[in-house]
């Protein structure tokens, strides 16, 4: 698959945040009374994650118990692409308090040529998100008439019906962020299932890969977690976990969905930068890979310090000045960057 360019069409031109918020805001006579825009993403607004911080259980495929492992030998270059998305959500406008949500994602992979990194493939959509079940008839009808998909997001109980106590704002709101992320990462996951199919090069991915069984069951993408609201393991597991020091790994283990609804990944923990002094997760990523068949757990260690070596290969340069830059590798910068200079 060759390099793609970045032009917008006019399809994706009339798909723009101001652009629904225009045809909207004219429909709707709320014309000077419309967001600008200049405001900050529903993301960055959020105070709060969803998930509450926990442990959870986890396998020990390495030996018989977690333990701190120094990777063997020098960091070496292993990665030729990266994967990364990006998502935006903003209020377009307000129906009688009920908002309407414009989320744009993309996502992409970037191919290492030399020192330079250039697109391989590129997606990205927009589409609206509001309550349909709680909207007037007006705002509907406007909202079916602009140039992009809407995604139904009202409330329902479990009978199927209109859930009148989920009428609050902000809880709307994180409705619509939620499926936003639900958007971008299955252009992740598209991208990734893309690439495993058509090339043998190492993929970088920025975030789990349990979501998509053909990218699991790829022996060349590689899936980096830099949050950890989960911790893997018991209690003792986790204080090793987090005393691991710069260059060490944890023993692997195995994660697997109790619903069945992500695939099973082997994973370990690495820290990629020294944290003395620092959070005790400071510079720590978790890394999932396919997991090894009956015949090949017994090489499972001999893996993990390979792919190790590689991600211990991207520290530098680093990802300054993103306040993420203690686990964000430069190559996945490079992909955020890129979708942010096209949006």
């Amino acid at each position: 698959m060759g390099t793609v360019t970045a032009e917008t069409t006019s399809a994706e031109a009339a798909s723009t945040f101001r652009a629904v918020q225009r045809q909207l805001a004219d429909a709707l006579d709320q014309g000077n009374h419309a967001d600008s825009g200049g405001r900050p993403t529903l993301e960055a607004q959020r105070t709060l994650v969803g998930e509450p911080p926990r442990l959870a259980k986890a396998a020990v495929l390495e030996g018989v118990a977690v333990e701190r492992r120094p990777i063997p030998g020098a960091p070496e270059v292993g990665f030729s692409a990266f994967l990364d998305g990006i998502q935006a959500s903003r209020v377009l406008l307000y129906d009688s308090a009920v908002p309407i949500i414009h989320g744009s994602v993309g996502a992409v992979i970037r191919v290492r040529e030399g020192r330079r990194l250039t697109t391989w493939n590129l997606e990205r959509e927009s589409r609206a998100y509001a309550p349909l079940g709680f909207l007037s008839a007006r705002a509907s009808a406007s909202l079916s008439a602009v140039n992009v998909a809407v995604v139904d997001t009202t409330p329902r109980s479990a009978d199927g019906e209109v859930d009148d106590e989920a009428r609050h704002p902000l809880t709307l709101t994180d409705v619509a962020v939620h499926a936003v992320q639900s958007h971008r990462e299955a252009l992740e996951h598209k991208l990734a299932e893309s690439w495993v199919a058509h090339e043998r090069g190492m993929l970088y991915i920025d975030g789990g890969i349990s979501g998509s069984a053909r990218t699991v069951a790829a022996p060349n993408a590689v899936g980096v977690v830099k949050s950890h609201r989960i911790l893997y393991g018991d209690s003792v597991a986790v204080r090793t976990i987090l005393f691991l020091a710069e260059g060490e790994r944890s023993s692997v283990f195995t994660i697997d969905s109790p619903d069945r609804r992500r695939s099973p990944v082997a994973s370990w923990y690495l820290r990629i930068r020294d944290a003395a002094g620092r959070d005790p997760l400071w510079g720590m990523v978790r890394v999932e890979v396919s997991p090894p068949s009956a015949a090949e757990t017994h090489a499972i260690g001999g893996r993990a310090d390979q792919v190790s070596r590689w991600i211990l290969a991207e520290v530098a340069p680093l990802s300054l000045p993103d306040s993420r830059w203690d686990t964000m590798v430069y190559g996945i910068r490079d992909c955020e960057q890129f979708l942010r200079s096209i949006s």
